[in-house]
């Protein structure tokens, strides 16, 4: 089995979960306030993406990418973390699961 170039320190999760229906206006603010906050601010975060389901939209994904540990650790010790967090997860029907991944391939990426 070969790796890819990707197998370096970056980290990879993805984070979803689902919110009450009166709270989505209150979420999709507090979610495009974070990501510009990060944008503007996290350049050690190389990737964050919030999708939300078509066919439900209080169902939602992050998918996120960090340079290395010390970029998860600046984000996840943030103060938009924080903030984020207390408007978001009193509204989450159940826990924000977090998964992390490997990359295995990618159409911008050499195969395997």
């Amino acid at each position: 089995m070969t790796t890819s170039e990707n197998d370096g320190p970056e980290i990879r999760q993805l984070a979803r979960y689902q919110i009450r229906p009166e709270a989505l206006e209150r979420c999709l603010a507090a979610i495009h306030e974070f990501v510009a906050y990060i944008r503007a601010n996290e350049p050690g975060t190389l990737r964050y993406e919030v999708w939300q389901e078509q066919a439900d939209p209080t169902r939602f994904v992050h998918i996120f990418v960090f340079r290395d540990a010390a970029a998860d650790q600046i984000h996840s010790e943030s103060d938009a973390v924080k903030k984020f967090s207390a408007v978001l997860y009193p509204e989450c029907l159940a826990p924000v699961e977090f998964i992390d991944y490997r990359q295995v391939t990618s159409n911008t990426s050499p195969s395997l």
